[in-house]
């Protein structure tokens, strides 16, 4: 049996289209398939792309701090996006990584994706209006 090829651009766009549809679990679904179909890896890239989406072009990387006070008062998932986001524009896979294997560990990445998902979309229809 052959794994389908991933693209994290087209499952980015997938679970995008979910997260539309305000059906949590529908989104859950298509995390769930992009992992059957690219593994854990294949939703660590759909990750990426999505933070890629939520920060949008012309943001510079590197150097930015995190300002959020209170975080460790809020859900795991939400100081878990905006963490991981972070890393995203600071240029720093590596905590970008250790984020998402934290949160596979805990058992909290479903929630964390589909957070990650609520929030982009929030944001491009906030850019939107």
């Amino acid at each position: 049996m052959t794994r389908l090829e991933s693209d994290p651009y087209r499952d980015a766009e997938l679970v995008l289209r979910s997260a539309l549809g305000d059906d949590r679990e529908a989104l859950a679904g298509t995390f769930h398939e992009v992992v059957d179909r690219a593994g854990v890896s294949g939703a660590y890239d759909v990750a990426v792309c999505l933070a890629a989406t939520m920060v949008g072009e012309g943001t510079r990387p590197g150097g930015w701090i995190l300002d959020f006070p209170d975080i460790d008062e809020v859900a795991y998932d939400a100081r878990w996006v905006a963490r991981f986001v972070s890393a995203y524009v600071n240029s720093d896979p590596s905590m970008g990584r250790a984020l998402f294997g934290a949160a596979l560990a805990d058992g909290q990445l479903p929630d964390c994706l589909v957070t990650l998902a609520g929030s982009t979309v929030a944001t491009l229809r906030r850019r939107a209006t």
